[in-house]
Order: C-alpha cells, then sequence, then structure tokens
C-alpha cells in the first residue's frame, strides 16, 4: 500500500515553515525560515511579517519537495494553520495551501495552531495514546486541555488574564535581555537560587485550574525598579531563577492535581515554553511521584513548525475531515477543533 504524505503549511505569526510527514508520524522534511528583521524593533509587525511569509513560503515549499526527493503528486493531503495568530500571517498560509488544494484536487486540512503543539508530541513519541492532560504554554496561551481522545477535548484551566510566555519576555525586556525571553532566563537561571525573590504565585490560593500572571508581571516591574544597577546585574542569575520559578510553579502544581484527581495517566506539555528546561525537570518529577508519565517534544519541534501542524492533521486525515476551500482564517485565541 503506498505511503501517505500530508504537505503541511505554518505561518501564523513570525516564522515561515514547511514540513512533509508520512501518516505514521515520520518528518521526510521540515523548513522554518525566521524572521530577524523584527529584532530591530523589539517585537513582530504584523505586515512585515506577512510580507515575508509572501517571499518565503514558495521557495521553502520548492526546497522542501527537493530535499525530500517527494514531488506534489505524491502527496495526500494539504495542511494548514488557520488560528490563532497574527490574521494576515495566516492567510498568507491558508491562501497558498487552498491554491495547491484546488490544484491539485486534494482534501485541505485546517489545524488550530495550540492544537497542533500538542501533536508535534506525536513526532517524538509515537506510543502516546489518550487520555492525556495537555499543558499548553506559550507567548499568548496558557491552557490545560483534557484529550478523551485525538478528536475529542475539553479546556479545564486557562490564564484570566496574562500568558506565561508572556511573562518571560516582559521579564526579559524589563532585565534588558532581549527578545524572546523564555530561553534567555532559561539559560541564566541555572546558575541562580529560584528563592532569591519570593515573586507571588497567581491564584495558588484558588480551588480551580485557572492561571494568572498580570499580578505577577507587576511584581516584576516593580521590584526590578527598586533595585540599584549593580545588584541587578550582580545577582542576575538568581533574579532570573525566582522569576522561571515563579511562572512555572502555578503551571506544574495545577497540573498535576488535576491529572490525579481524574486517574490520568500522562501529561503532555505543548507550546514555547514546554523548551524550557525547569518546567520539564520539575514537572516530570513531581508527577512521576504518582505515576505519572510526562512528555514534551524535542527543543526544535517546540518552536513553532510545519510539522506539528501536519501531525495535527493526521487524524483529520484518517477519519476524512476535511476543510472546505471557502474556510478562512481567524485571530481567534484557544484550542480548538477546526
Amino acid at each position: 500500500m503506498p505511503r501517505s504524505y500530508i504537505l503541511a503549511f505554518e505561518s501564523s505569526c513570525d516564522d515561515t515553515s514547511v514540513a512533509i510527514l508520512d501518516t505514521d508520524y515520520n518528518i521526510a522534511v521540515n523548513l522554518l525560515s525566521s524572521q530577524p528583521e523584527h529584532l530591530a524593533y523589539g517585537g513582530v509587525l504584523p505586515e512585515l511579517a506577512s510580507r515575508l511569509h509572501l517571499k518565503h513560503i514558495l521557495l521553502l515549499t520548492q526546497s522542501a519537495l527537493s530535499m525530500s526527493n517527494l514531488s506534489l503528486t505524491d502527496m495526500s493531503a494539504i495542511a494548514v494553520s488557520i488560528n490563532p495568530g497574527l490574521i494576515g500571517s495566516l492567510i498568507v498560509g491558508l491562501s497558498f495551501a487552498k491554491s495547491l488544494a484546488w490544484s491539485l484536487s486534494l482534501p485541505l486540512i485546517t489545524v488550530n495552531h495550540m492544537l497542533a503543539h500538542v501533536f508535534a508530541n506525536l513526532i517524538d513519541h509515537k506510543d502516546i495514546t489518550p487520555p492525556f492532560l495537555a499543558l499548553v504554554v506559550s507567548g499568548g496561551h496558557t491552557e490545560l486541555v483534557y484529550f478523551k481522545s485525538f478528536t475529542d477535548f475539553e479546556i479545564v484551566g486557562k490564564t484570566v488574564d496574562d500568558a506565561a510566555g508572556e511573562s518571560f519576555d516582559k521579564a526579559a525586556k524589563l532585565l534588558g535581555l532581549g527578545f524572546p525571553g523564555g530561553p534567555l532566563i532559561d539559560k541564566l537561571a541555572k546558575d541562580g537560587d529560584p528563592s532569591f525573590v519570593k515573586f507571588p504565585r497567581g491564584m495558588s490560593q484558588k480551588d480551580n485550574f485557572n492561571f494568572s500572571y498580570s499580578g505577577l508581571k507587576t511584581s516584576i516591574k516593580t521590584w526590578i525598579y527598586s533595585q540599584e544597577e549593580d545588584i541587578l546585574k550582580e545577582k542576575l542569575p538568581d533574579i532570573c531563577a525566582s522569576v522561571q520559578q515563579a511562572i512555572i510553579e502555578p503551571l506544574i502544581n495545577k497540573s498535576v492535581r488535576w491529572a490525579v484527581q481524574h486517574q490520568v495517566p500522562a501529561i503532555l506539555i505543548a507550546g514555547g515554553v514546554a523548551a524550557n528546561s525547569a518546567l520539564r525537570g520539575q514537572l516530570t518529577e513531581k508527577a512521576g511521584k504518582h505515576g505519572i508519565r510526562v512528555f514534551y517534544p524535542s527543543q526544535g519541534l517546540c518552536m513553532d513548525n510545519a510539522a506539528m501542524v501536519a501531525a495535527a492533521a493526521i487524524p483529520k486525515y484518517t477519519s476524512g475531515q476535511y476543510a472546505n476551500l471557502t474556510v478562512n482564517a481567524f485571530s481567534q485565541k484557544g484550542t480548538k477543533t477546526l
């Protein structure tokens, strides 16, 4: 029986990515073009991002086909992320994917970007089976999502204000470290004392599974502005470790508590913050005490990429859940079924 391949596109923010996966979650190729042009502005400029996606997506597609020794006629479906994200960027990827699907008479599969981050775990850990709890953490999202099956899931906890990844970026900016802040703080925190500053843990006294980071961001800002410049430089690793611990501790505690209460055997970490070494290590250790397994993608698959989009499309492909070519992109946040 011929192998089925899915050609996938990711363009939700400032990274253009094209990938080809087979339906056994094996990567044939996964290419990404980042956009360093945004660094000069301290953040992503939406209009610039859209124009750069237009510039890169065809070249990446041609390279992906060449490097994989495959052709468009070998593809069985086209997949693309259509929310959440920058609407102009999403439209570039969707329009390109629609064109290919129409011209090749292939099914189009639309994917939620955050759901794709969850399915990135399947590429590295093919033995994962539901039920499981997914901790989805990125620059714009913080959610706990319970999966009864790969296509039947519900959000059981979420941030009521800001996201965990956003807190990393804000703290890094206040400390003059640069953007994105998560990897920079994680690196410095390895040599620091997480108890140096006792920053608040949002909603720690609440008997629910929601999160809050707006108060923490304010507390970090207030504390930094109250310190002498010499202290900030001398104690930078300790400050980073303290910030990091305040961000990840509620994520760990509430994830494990929900999994224990509902007898869920596995927790998956997903999103850009899934790359954080302290979150990985501490969650694995705490969950392990209750016999709960923890999974997370390899470092490269934690970032935005098209391989995860293809992975999320596989259950839809096998069950025939295809999108109409009239489908449009939208920027609404959250993990949704499309």
